[in-house]
């Protein structure tokens, strides 16, 4: 993130955090989301990326444990938009399809059957696109 203009951090704790959202969600969407390097997006895209994905540098826990952790709770939130594009990423981190349908069963059973159903549409939905 360094070669980017406009006030990007380039500490190595910011730089460590964007690699890892990088690696999750896809070079592709990250430079879309820095792209505009207005100060106002600065300051929104450090705080996505230090509070967030920060969290994915601590070695206690895998990315493949962050992934279905996440899920799980972007769909008890009610979070499908997030929830689709950690999908994406849970599977690059080596989550199995029928692991992801069993975390949606799961979800179901502590956060209520509406989320379940909403959860595997949007499972679906990201399967389908494949991004």
């Amino acid at each position: 993130m360094s070669d980017k203009p406009g006030g990007w951090p380039t500490d190595d704790d910011f730089t460590a955090a964007l690699r890892v959202r990088s690696d999750v969600i896809g070079q592709e969407y990250v430079t879309r989301a820095t792209a505009d390097s207005s100060a106002a997006n600065v300051a929104y895209q450090r705080l996505v990326t230090e509070t967030a994905w920060g969290q994915w540098t601590d070695p206690r826990l895998g990315r493949r444990e962050r992934s279905m952790i996440t899920l799980a709770m972007l769909a008890a939130a009610g979070r499908m938009d997030e929830f689709e594009l950690h999908t994406r990423g849970a599977v690059r981190n080596g989550v199995t399809v029928d692991e992801l349908e069993a975390l949606v069963l799961h979800v179901g059973a502590y956060a209520g059957v509406p989320a379940a159903v909403a959860a595997r549409r949007h499972l679906h939905r990201a399967l389908a696109d494949g991004r």
